[in-house]
């Protein structure tokens, strides 16, 4: 239970409930010696989830204090583990001297350390990117703003309705989220963790004006582009505000604001991104991704714009051919090899700059930074072997040397520095002469004394003189009582002992006022330089951000031609005219993890090709084929080379799948609910520029439910001549392509041997034969008894087809039957077609379809 302040509690206790006041919602970390130490119900929460001993300190009020702490040298791992739990920690650090206190040491909250606004390296995953966002709706618009506090990257978007906020912040993953109270939520956001709700008062438009143009230094934000976003605008003041008020700062490196918009990207919505496996797995994991086999970086910064570009491929043929270019050119070249040497020694400058900018970076940063500074002129040489007017260009632009900081950093830096400044240590030897003499003093302090001493009995001629220290006296020279009469005259008493005297002279006084407070100044001189070489780097912030932004690029496009070579990608063209033409195509993670040879397959789309049903065996390799044309697509608009021998691509504004089934307990949502949610979604928003893979589509309910909802949305889709991928077990479905423009059959191909299968992997024109269901299940192990019953029923069903004379094949799993032919149709008694309240053939609906089928068969 929090306690109160009272006359009753102690002045320190008085001090910490007054800053826990301030700061109720957050663990408070406050400074006592060497331990950051938490109190009341602070304590119990943090025991509990750091597992460190839980005590008492004394009484206060009465009462004994609950009690535990973390020593603040280790600090850093126990913070990591709050925050990975979804804490905040507001760290009170002594901003007072000791010495001169009467009472408690001033105690001040520097710093609040929040999942969304971490810069520490310790902190952080240095491959990922660490957002805060906060959203605000205003209508059906609801504009999105987020900050990387780690690198200053900061920029805005709107969007239309909930489903493009969900996918956004799916994109952006979020490590806080900031939201108004009032603000509903869908129930997907609900409880996540990092929701943070704020005062609904926050989220006034002018207001955010008013704080954005400060914090830029601008008169308004027409510049930046952004005037006319609104709601945008009204959430990026909400996280300023935030950020500010958590680092106590005024952010000096976020100095501009980038505006995305929609419609420059290929937009892959929320159960999309999940499905493809951009960068995280089905399981949450980063194994078995897109990006993990695409991602050899040399740097960090360069992963995670690694990962930026992967989850959002641009439309603008312009940018995407510029990075392919770029990426020909450093194959034609070979360069790519010497340039990631070159980045390799670089490091993650952009999280460093960050931390210069907030005056938190350690001298290690520093070190890594000088080192990276040192390394460029050898980059710049690397580069300038790239002709002038090469994709290169832009980039060669900003990554140049910065000599003079290069040298200082060198000069003021000892070769491998401490951790910490406040220990000093970090400044080198001939830097700077006052630090010199300071660490003199310290260091040569006893050599001083001897000399001394030697120098003074031969002066005296007193041989029991000698030169001693003692911390309440300070430095003396002491005499033997009976040959004290014999001091020279401007020796002056100091202390009187019983068997001696100790005097002090001019000379010893200087050094002991030099020498017992050298250590200490050369502590503060020390801080005083670094803080000298802060200031010098941050005169330089603009131009060194916009180099570490040009590196991580060029580590990218890097990255980008090594995964070309060792892979075997090619180069693909993006095409004015409609379509998808892919030979040769795979798919570049199932290829890379698996031991066996992949089997390539091609996909030829166009205006007169819209639909592709895709039938074949369980485990023949449909869902494969579909996501390794939705991946190279997405590749295409990235800039990067795709797996496939050949690839034409046209125009596509979003790409889409369902695909795989889970369901959604939280939300109180089926499986087959969440497929039908899924659905839904693809062909209220599919056109026809679209990419739509569709999986198993109304195998969830019913046969004839499930067969006709099928049926239904794939119709639905050739009227939205949205390019579709359509895999299916309802054979019915192949008939589609006899009765709509557009539609073709593909299958993928298997064969018996004994009583097993052989999957071919291979795709086919035309429908599949049969669905292979049995061998399929003997292979994931069911009972032999089990199949063999299956084959007795089987036998049983296909004799009963024979028996009625019925010209339809053996069901695929799911319940259907062999394809229909349309002569079927065309045989079938008019008068059934009127009973069902139609025309004609043309008017009948899926489900009417197969009603008059079933009727028909009756009749034979």
């Amino acid at each position: 239970m929090s306690q109160a302040a009272s006359p009753q509690h102690t002045p320190m206790m008085a001090q910490y409930l007054k800053i826990k006041r301030e700061h109720p919602e957050v663990l408070l970390f406050y400074r006592m010696g060497d331990f950051y130490e938490l109190f009341y119900d602070d304590a119990r929460r943090a025991a509990a989830l750091l597992d460190i001993t839980l005590t008492q300190r004394g009484q206060s009020a009465g009462k004994p204090i609950p009690m535990a702490g973390v020593p603040y040298h280790s600090a850093e791992g126990y913070l990591a583990r709050l925050v990975a739990a979804g804490e905040s920690v507001a760290i009170c650090e002594q901003i007072g001297d000791p010495a001169a206190a009467k009472g408690p040491v001033e105690r001040r909250v520097v710093r609040i350390v929040t999942p969304g606004t971490l810069y520490d390296e310790a902190l952080l995953d240095a491959r990922r990117d660490n957002l805060l966002v906060a959203v605000h709706g205003a209508g059906e618009r609801i504009g999105l703003a987020w900050l990387e506090l780690s690198s200053g990257r900061f920029g805005v978007l709107e969007v239309e309705g909930e489903g493009e906020m969900l996918a956004e912040l799916q994109r952006l993953d979020p490590a806080e989220l900031l939201v108004a109270e009032s603000l509903s939520l869908p129930p997907a956001l609900e409880g996540r963790r990092g929701l943070r709700r704020q005062s609904d008062w926050l989220f006034d438009l002018e207001s955010a004006i008013r704080l954005l143009c400060d914090q830029f230094g601008v008169a308004d934000l027409r510049g930046f582009g952004c005037a006319h976003l609104e709601a945008a605008i009204t959430a990026a003041g909400v996280l300023v505000e935030y950020a500010r008020d958590t680092q106590r700062s005024r952010l000096p490196h976020v100095t501009a604001i980038g505006v995305e918009s929609r419609d420059d990207a290929v937009v892959i919505d929320a159960a999309s991104r999940r499905n493809l496996e951009i960068d995280v797995n089905l399981g949450g994991g980063g194994d078995n991704t897109l990006a993990s086999v695409l991602d050899t970086s040399a740097t960090a910064m360069g992963s995670r714009l690694l990962k930026r570009w992967l989850n959002r491929p641009l439309r603008d043929r312009e940018r995407v051919e510029a990075r392919q270019a770029a990426v020909a050119l450093l194959l034609e070249h070979d360069g790519f090899a010497p340039l990631r040497d070159d980045l390799k020694a670089i490091g993650d400058v952009e999280r460093i700059l960050a931390r210069v900018a907030l005056y938190s970076a350690r001298p290690r940063d520093l070190a890594r930074l000088r080192d990276a500074l040192v390394a460029l002129p050898a980059l710049e040489q690397t580069l300038a072997d790239y002709p002038e007017g090469s994709a290169l260009d832009e980039l060669k632009r900003h990554v140049h040397p910065y000599p003079e900081l290069a040298d200082t950093l060198t000069r003021a830096l000892v070769e491998n520095p401490p951790v910490v400044i406040r220990d000093g240590g970090v400044i080198a030897e001939g830097f700077d002469a006052e630090l010199d003499e300071h660490r003199g003093l310290a260091e040569h302090a006893g050599d001083y004394l001897v000399q001394l001493e030697t120098r003074e009995r031969e002066r005296t001629g007193l041989p029991g003189l000698k030169v001693g220290y003692n911390r309440v006296h300070g430095y003396y020279i002491e005499i033997p009582r009976a040959q004290a009469t014999e001091a020279p005259a401007d020796y002056i008493r100091r202390q009187t002992l019983k068997n001696a005297e100790r005097f002090i002279i001019p000379e010893l006084k200087a050094f002991e006022d030099k020498a017992l407070s050298a250590k200490s100044r050369a502590l503060a001189r020390e801080k005083l330089l670094y803080d000298g070489l802060l200031d010098t780097l941050n005169a330089e912030l603009d131009a060194l951000q916009a180099s570490a932004r040009a590196l991580a690029a060029l580590d990218v496009l890097c990255a980008f031609a090594e995964r070309a070579q060792a892979l075997e990608l090619t180069r693909p063209r993006l095409a004015d005219a409609p379509g998808i033409a892919i030979r040769g195509g795979r798919h570049p993670v199932v290829e890379h993890v698996s031991d066996a040879p992949f089997v390539p397959n091609d996909l030829m789309m166009g205006d007169d090709r819209r639909m592709l049903v895709i039938t074949g065996p369980n485990m023949g390799g449909k869902s494969t084929y579909m996501r390794q044309a939705a991946l190279i697509v997405l590749l295409a608009h990235t800039g990067a080379f795709v797996p496939a021998d050949e690839a034409n691509i046209g125009p596509v504004d979003r790409i889409f799948t369902r695909i795989g089934s889970s369901d959604d307990l939280a939300g109180g949502r089926s499986t087959f609910m969440v497929e039908m949610t899924e659905t839904a979604s693809i062909l209220h928003n599919a056109t026809d520029e679209s990419l739509v893979l569709m999986d198993e589509i109304g195998r969830g309910t019913s046969t004839f439910d499930g067969l006709s909802l099928a049926w239904a949305s794939a119709e639905h889709l050739t009227r939205t001549r949205a390019f579709t991928l359509f895999a299916t077990h309802y054979f019915e479905m192949t008939a589609l392509a006899e009765q709509a423009e557009g539609v073709a059959n593909v299958h993928l191909t298997a064969a018996e041997h004994k009583d097993g299968i052989v999957f071919m992997h291979r795709v086919e024109e035309g429908p599949a034969s049969q669905s292979y269901g049995l061998q399929v299940a003997q292979l994931a192990g069911v009972p032999q008894g089990v199949i063999a019953r299956a084959r007795e029923k089987l036998a049983q069903l296909e004799q009963q087809e024979v028996d009625q004379g019925s010209r339809t094949a053996p069901g695929a799993e799911g319940g259907g039957s062999a394809p229909l032919q349309s002569d079927l149709f065309a045989s079938a008694p008019h008068p059934l077609v009127e009973e069902l309240g139609c025309l004609a053939l043309d008017d009948l609906t899926p489900r009417q379809a197969l009603e008059l089928l079933y009727r028909w068969r009756e009749t034979l």
